[in-house]
């Protein structure tokens, strides 16, 4: 079992930055993926970035390549995601995800077991 909890988020003005990050106990974080997704309301929840457990390999949603950053590190059992020149779509409660390590890194919700319980960014125009 791992429970996760993730803090950072806030209000930002467009165009600013925000580092989220993801605390996990129980389990060890180092034998699970890591992922974060984004809800607006209204909206399904959507992948946003991947990291597996050694850091070597991520993955990214289209629409945050060359903005977004996710790292990790196990030694903190702890995950991070920096964003970089928000937009106000990019308003949402963004979750960290864990599953049991395995390729290749999973974009979708259901492959994902445990979840944190949120936190809200908002990006002001």
């Amino acid at each position: 079992q791992v429970q996760l909890a993730e803090s950072g988020g806030g209000l930002v003005q467009a165009g600013g930055s925000l580092r989220l990050s993801c605390a996990a106990s129980g389990r060890a974080l180092s034998a699970s993926d890591m992922g974060w997704f984004r809800q607006a309301p209204g909206t399904e929840r959507e992948f946003v970035a991947a990291i597996s457990r050694s850091g070597q390999t991520t993955r990214f949603a289209d629409s945050v390549k060359g903005r977004f950053t996710i790292s990790r590190d196990n030694d903190k059992n702890a995950a991070y995601l920096q964003m970089n020149t928000l937009t106000p779509g990019e308003t949402a409660v963004y979750y960290c995800a864990a599953r049991p390590a395995r390729l290749p890194l999973g974009v979708r919700y259901s492959e994902y077991a445990y979840w944190g319980q949120g936190t809200q960014v908002t990006v002001s125009s």
